[in-house]
C-alpha cells in the first residue's frame, strides 16, 4: 500500500504534522518506534508556554562561563565526548549567541510561539482532551535580586506580545503555595496566558487516537533508512517497507542522522533532561508548576505525582544515564518542598532536539522534491507542536503558511 504522506515521528510535532493532515482528508500513516508521546513529549514539565518568546542562547558572560566549566552546575552539565563529536555545531550555537543575532532570532521565534495555545486549542477540542489542561499558569521563582529585577523588567516588556503576567512578593507567593518554602527566594511572576497539562504523554496520545478516528495509521516500526523511489518514498524498517508520495521527517534527535545518507548535514546536537515523580501528601500538594530559575528545575503537579525535572545535560543519545545532576537538584528541591516517596525505581531520561541557531528546521527539503522536514524546537517541541503542524500543513498543500517559515528553513545551514 503506498500512503499519500508518511510521518516519521509520532512526538507532539509529528503527531500535530500527521493530525493536520488527515484533517484535510490526506492519507497518513504516521510511524515510531514506540508509542505516540513516549519520548520528550512525555518527558518535560508539561507546559504550554505562550510566555516563552524568548530563546535561550549560549552563556557569554566571563562569570556564568566560569560558573559552568567546573561540571558541577545543577542547571547544566555536559560530557566531553559530546562536547567533542558537537564541538563545530556549540561554536556556532555561540556565535548566533551575539546579542545582536539573539535580538533577530527572538523575533522569528515569536511568529511562531504566539500561534501556540490558539493551535493546541484546536486540537485540544477536536481530541476531548480537556480534563488534561489547566489553564492557570505557572510560576518563575527567582532567589537573586538582580535577576529578578531583570526578568520583571523582561515581562512588562513581554505585554506587547500578548503575554500576560503578575509580579509576587514572597508574601503572596505564600498565599498561593502554603506547602512551599519560600523563604530563600525573593518574588516570582506568574505567567498567566500559559497553560499546565497534567500528562504530557496522555496529550499527544489523546491527539493521535483523535488522529486515527480521521482515518489515520499509525505503525510502531524502527527506521533504518529512507530513499526515493517511483516519484515518492520508500520508508525501511525493521518489519518492512512502506511507500509514499511524501514524506516528512519530524524524528526530533534522531532526525538528523536519518537524513544524513541523503546528502543533508544539519548541526542538530541534543540536550538530556531528567524528571521523577513523587507521591502527594497533604503536606506538598501544590496548585502550579514552578521554575527556579537560579537552580535550575521545575517542578509541578501531574496524575502520576509531582514532577521535579532537571535544566539539561550535554551528552550523547546512546549514553548511560547520569542521576548526579537530579541527585544535585533534589538536595534544592526539599528544601523547599516536603518530597519523600519516589514513585518510580528510576528516574526518566531524554534528549531534546537543539540547534545553534536555536530556530527548528521547518519546510521543504531543497535537495529533494516531497521531502519535508520539522525538527530542532529545543525545549519547545511540547509547546510548538500544533503550530508546526499546521504551518507544515499548509505549505505542502500549496496554502500560504501562517507564518513566514523562510527564517526555519533547512536551506540556512547550507552545505555543511
Amino acid at each position: 500500500m503506498r500512503y499519500q504522506v508518511i510521518v516519521i515521528g509520532a512526538g507532539m510535532v509529528g503527531t500535530s504534522i500527521a493530525w493536520h493532515l488527515q484533517n484535510t482528508g490526506t492519507q497518513v500513516l504516521m510511524l515510531d518506534k514506540r508509542p505516540p508521546g513516549s519520548e520528550t513529549s512525555y518527558g518535560n514539565a508539561g507546559l504550554i508556554q505562550r510566555e516563552a518568546i524568548h530563546t535561550r542562547p549560549f552563556p557569554r558572560q566571563l562569570v556564568e562561563l566560569i560558573r559552568v566549566l567546573p561540571n558541577h552546575s545543577t542547571d547544566i552539565r555536559y560530557r566531553w565526548p559530546a562536547v567533542l563529536r558537537y564541538r563545530q555545531a556549540l561554536l556556532k550555537y555561540w556565535q548566533y549567541s551575539s546579542p545582536a543575532e539573539v535580538s533577530k532570532i527572538d523575533q522569528e521565534w515569536q511568529t511562531l510561539i504566539e500561534h501556540c495555545t490558539s493551535e493546541h486549542q484546536e486540537m485540544i477540542t477536536s481530541a476531548d482532551a480537556e480534563h488534561l489542561i489547566r489553564r492557570v499558569g505557572w510560576i518563575e521563582l527567582h532567589r537573586s535580586e538582580d535577576k529578578f529585577n531583570n526578568a520583571v523588567k523582561l515581562a512588562g516588556e513581554a505585554v506587547e506580545q500578548g503575554v500576560t503576567h503578575k509580579v509576587l512578593t514572597v508574601a503572596e507567593l505564600q498565599e498561593m503555595e502554603p506547602n512551599v518554602d519560600f523563604k530563600d527566594y525573593v518574588g516570582g511572576i506568574h505567567w498567566l496566558n500559559s497553560w499546565q497539562v497534567t500528562n504530557p504523554g496522555e496529550l499527544v496520545k489523546a491527539y493521535a487516537k483523535d488522529f486515527e478516528a480521521k482515518g489515520g495509521a499509525i505503525a510502531e516500526h524502527s527506521v533504518m533508512a529512507i530513499e526515493p523511489f517511483e516519484g515518492g518514498w520508500k520508508v525501511s524498517t525493521d518489519d518492512g517497507d512502506y511507500y509514499s508520495d511524501d514524506l516528512v521527517v519530524a524524528a526530533g534527535p534522531w532526525s538528523a542522522d536519518l537524513i544524513e545518507p541523503l546528502g543533508y548535514k544539519i548541526p542538530l546536537f541534543p540536550m538530556r533532561g531528567y524528571h521523577q515523580h513523587f507521591e502527594v501528601t497533604q503536606k506538598n500538594m501544590i496548585n502550579h508548576s514552578m521554575i527556579d530559575m537560579d537552580i535550575g528545575f521545575a517542578m509541578g503537579p501531574m496524575q502520576q505525582g509531582i514532577r521535579i525535572t532537571t535544566g539539561a545535560e550535554m551528552t550523547l543519545m546512546d549514553a548511560s544515564k547520569n542521576f548526579g545532576q537530579l541527585t544535585s537538584v533534589m538536595k534544592h528541591v526539599k528544601k523547599v518542598l516536603p518530597l519523600e516517596n519516589a514513585v518510580e525505581s528510576e528516574a526518566w531520561c531524554g534528549s531534546r532536539p537543539c540547534m545553534p541557531d536555536m530556530k527548528p528546521v521547518i519546510g521543504a527539503a531543497d535537495k529533494h522534491e516531497h521531502l519535508w522536514f520539522a525538527f530542532g524546537h529545543s525545549f519547545q517541541g511540547f509547546t510548538l507542536g500544533p503550530v508546526t503542524g499546521r504551518v507544515v500543513q499548509q505549505l505542502m498543500q500549496g496554502q500560504e503558511p501562517l507564518v513566514d517559515l523562510e527564517p526555519f528553513s533547512s536551506k540556512r545551514f547550507g552545505d555543511q
